[in-house]
């Protein structure tokens, strides 16, 4: 199809309709019990969604106009009738019911709670696609649906239900204890294992209000509130599916411990049983019937601290997440292909998440002038820590096999040690650098690093080189400041981002891609200092010299420190100006409050990818660029306030 934009109107290419009506309520009840300290609560809310989708794409020509003769060509439109009509319905409940106790016997201070939760929800959805023989056939009928993919109906429920209790204690708001516990059950796994138990524990000592803490560091020390605190507990997972769809093989079926078959089977093919074509069922495989929850052990300890009375405050944590119990499938059981799957997966893998955060925020006056600035840096990486009996053919198998114990976002590529300077020392060189003899190479193309020393320049020689490409930092922070003075207002937020990597590919890496334009950027590059003529000199630039469309060569089949980009930004994210009129002035026009304003949002990044790639934002996930950068705004206003 050659489809004319033109003509994309609901007359002559059809129509599409989704139209959504959702009903979103919520009910809350509390009540005092005339125990002191002792109340009720109870939540209920209710969603319900319904879809109708209908789409039909008409058949059209299009014609171009030929001015020579006043005759028109047929030389396009669209020849692919299409209708498809779906309906999805979504109710949901969730209703929580809540006892509160708190209460205070001199220095003791005690609390407990208990929660109840039950959430259910369930999603009808049908679907049908035909091919209408003419435009006007509006209807979805028996003969003209496609046979091959023409119908789909689901019908997917969801329950969970949660008991939590909690305890907490502190004496003269010195020593703090808290324990707390959580039954859960979930729809996700098999009925003998759907309940699982989560226990947790935390404490606290604010160290400074003991009798020994002024000695210690001195009576008039700036140090005067420290806290220490701790905590360990358990949490259940049932996100089984995170980030996988239901046609990816890993994808686990709420329902994977029934037994039974799949009709149709999931590859759809037909059979051929007495001359007759025929759609076949196929086994679902070993029920799953001993997988359970993830469980998530965290650990986690802290410090608050104020100096000068609170003037200065902060607070230091850190953080170590073990999650044991992750889905896998065991290998030392053999079981024959004529049985047409394989073993199911348990709970036999583990990673870790940890991390930590620095924060401090001071706040004080000179003269009418009060201002504030806070700012905090935290880190977070994921490591791989265990699966089944891993398994390598060599030590070099492992070195780019193995996950056990290592960070997860490792960007593996080549190193880029230098550019060919002469076609005499292409000529030369020992190490086979592009695969085909050096036959390709240029001045200015790309020299790898041959780690292993063997003279040619193959998966072997790849190294980490790089962070999580495409995905969060590792590193993140902020920074604000507040200054107020005579009416006058002021605010700045800054955020900080780094430890991640961006890898430029496709559009962004190989000139004319798909014969697509040329990037800007690549007018700094390697070129004959006249183009016409192949004895002139070579001129040095950013980038080697132009290959029209060119993925398979050397300098852009490898990723490489060259295009991969190991982040760091530093963004303004917010700036206000603000002046309020004194209020003496606006009483007498019967104005409580008149403020003007300026602000701006996002108006500069301090980061490294302006001399790598000047056309890239730091927030750009998208491997060839083509994605909206952040967007500045500047905004100008009066608040009035009657």
């Amino acid at each position: 199809n050659n489809d004319n934009a033109g003509l994309w109107t609901y007359k002559e290419s059809g129509k599409y309709q989704d139209d959504w009506r959702v009903l979103q309520t919520n009910f809350h009840a509390q009540y005092e019990l005339p125990v002191k300290g002792l109340s009720v609560k109870g939540i209920y809310s209710y969603y319900y969604a319904d879809e109708y989708k209908t789409n039909h794409e008409f058949t059209y020509k299009a014609y171009t106009y030929n001015p020579t003769d006043s005759t028109y060509k047929w030389t396009g439109g669209s020849s692919n009738p299409w209708q498809e009509r779906g309906r999805t319905m979504t109710t949901e409940s969730d209703l929580q019911g809540q006892i509160n106790y708190k209460n205070s016997f001199g220095k003791h201070n005690i609390g407990a709670t208990f929660v109840t939760e039950w959430y259910q929800r369930r999603t009808l959805y049908s679907w049908q696609h035909d091919v209408p023989p003419v435009n006007e056939l509006d209807h979805i009928l028996e003969p003209t649906i496609d046979n091959s993919s023409g119908y789909n109906d689901d019908n997917t429920p969801e329950a969970r239900i949660g008991y939590i209790g909690q305890i907490t204690y502190n004496y003269a708001n010195k020593y703090y204890l808290e324990l707390s516990g959580r039954e859960d059950g979930s729809w996700m796994w098999p009925p003998d294992h759907r309940w699982g138990f989560f226990p947790s524990i935390s404490g606290g000592w604010r160290i400074s209000d003991e009798p020994f803490f002024s000695s210690l560091v001195g009576s008039n020390s700036v140090l005067t509130d420290l806290k220490f605190r701790a905590s360990y507990g358990k949490l259940g997972d049932d996100n089984v599916n995170e980030g996988i769809g239901v046609n990816d093989p890993r994808y686990l079926d709420p329902f994977a411990y029934v037994s039974g078959y799949d009709y149709p089977a999931p590859n759809e093919a037909l059979v051929i049983l007495d001359g007759k074509a025929v759609t076949p069922a196929a086994d679902r495989g070993e029920p799953i019937t001993n997988i359970t929850w993830f469980i998530s052990n965290i650990t986690d300890i802290g410090a608050d601290f104020a100096l000068w009375s609170g003037k200065l405050t902060g607070s230091i944590d850190y953080f170590y997440r073990k999650r044991t119990g992750l889905l896998a499938a065991k290998y030392d059981v053999l079981i024959p292909d004529e049985l047409g799957y394989t073993l199911p997966r348990e709970n036999v893998n583990s990673d870790a998440q940890m991390g930590g955060e620095f924060s401090l925020s001071y706040t004080n006056k000179i003269g009418e002038l009060r201002y504030a600035v806070s700012g905090n840096i935290a880190y977070s990486r994921s490591k791989f820590l265990h699966s089944y009996k891993p398994r390598y053919g060599n030590s070099m198998d492992k070195y780019y096999s193995s996950g056990e114990e290592r960070w997860s976002g490792i960007f593996w590529g080549y190193q880029v040690v230098g550019r060919f300077q002469s076609q005499e020392q292409i000529n030369n060189y020992k190490v086979n650098n592009d695969g085909q003899g050096n036959k390709t190479q240029l001045p200015g193309d790309f020299i790898y690093k041959d780690v292993n020393g063997d003279g040619v320049i193959d998966g072997q020689d790849t190294r980490p080189i790089g962070y999580n490409a495409g995905g969060q930092p590792d590193i993140y922070g902020g920074l604000d400041i507040t200054l107020n003075w005579k009416g006058f207002d002021f605010t700045a937020d800054f955020s900080y981002s780094g430890l991640y990597s961006y890898n430029r590919n496709w559009e962004a890496r190989w000139p004319f891609q798909n014969g697509g334009s040329l990037l800007k950027d690549y007018t700094d590059r390697w070129h004959r200092e006249d183009y016409t003529d192949l004895n002139s000199p070579w001129i040095p630039g950013k980038y080697p010299a132009l290959r029209f469309n060119d993925p398979s060569h050397s300098n852009y089949n490898k990723n490489s420190t060259f295009w991969l980009i190991n982040i760091r930004a530093f963004r303004l994210r917010t700036l206000e100006l603000g002046y309020t009129i004194p209020k003496r002035l606006t009483d007498q026009v019967k104005i409580n409050q008149v403020r003007f304003y300026a602000n701006a949002y996002d108006l500069f990044s301090l980061d490294n990818l302006k001399k790598n790639a000047s056309f890239l934002d730091p927030e750009i996930t998208s491997d060839n660029g083509l994605q909206y950068p952040q967007s500045k705004f500047v905004n100008v206003g009066v608040n009035l306030t009657f």
